[in-house]
C-alpha cells in the first residue's frame, strides 16, 4: 500500500536543524497522522506521498513548507501589567493570548524588562529549515470516524 490521502500513516522520525541539532524525534512507532488532512507540515506530507511501508526518506523542508518564515510584525512589546501580578514571567515561556480577530494564539516570551515584556507570536520553528529522517512503519486505510473527524483515533476509538 502506498501513502495517499485518507490513509493513516505511522512513522518514526528524527528532526534536525541545519546545525545537526535534534529538534524532535519519535522512534517508537507511536506517531500516526491522517494523510491529506493537514495533520503534519505540508513539505513533509508531500515528501511522504507515494511511499510504502519500510521506505526511508531523508528530506529537507524549507520554512515556507514548514512553519513559515518569521514575521517580525508578530513580535510585540507588552506592558508587564498585562500579565497577572503574581505570575513568574521568563524568556521561553509560552502563553495563550487573543489574536487580532479574537482567535487564540500562542506567544513565546522573548525578553522581560522591568515594565515591558516582549512576546513573539511566530511558531518557535518559523524560519527554520527542517531536516527529517523518516522511516514509514505502517500504512492503513482510515476509518469512517477518522475521516469524519480529520485525525487518527487510537485502537479503542476517540472521545471528544
Amino acid at each position: 500500500m502506498k501513502i495517499s490521502p485518507n490513509h493513516v500513516v505511522t512513522i518514526n522520525y528524527t528532526l534536525k536543524d541545519n546545525d545537526d541539532n535534534i529538534i524532535d524525534q519519535s522512534n517508537d512507532s507511536t506517531f500516526c497522522y491522517l494523510h491529506g488532512a493537514s495533520n503534519i507540515i505540508p513539505g513533509l506530507e508531500s515528501a511522504l506521498t507515494g511511499k510504502s511501508s519500510g521506505d526511508e526518506v531523508s528530506v529537507s523542508i524549507a520554512p515556507e513548507e514548514g512553519y513559515g518564515i518569521r514575521d517580525e510584525s508578530k513580535i510585540q512589546a507588552v506592558p508587564r501589567e498585562a500579565f497577572p501580578a503574581d505570575a513568574t514571567i521568563e524568556p521561553g515561556m509560552q502563553f495563550h493570548a487573543e489574536g487580532p480577530e479574537g482567535q487564540s494564539v500562542v506567544v513565546t516570551i522573548a525578553t522581560v524588562a522591568d515594565d515591558i515584556v516582549t512576546v513573539d507570536g511566530n511558531h518557535p520553528l518559523a524560519g527554520v529549515t527542517l531536516n527529517f529522517e523518516v522511516t514509514i512503519a505502517d500504512i492503513r486505510e482510515a476509518s469512517a470516524e477518522e475521516l469524519e473527524h480529520g485525525h487518527v483515533h487510537g485502537p479503542h476509538g476517540h472521545h471528544h
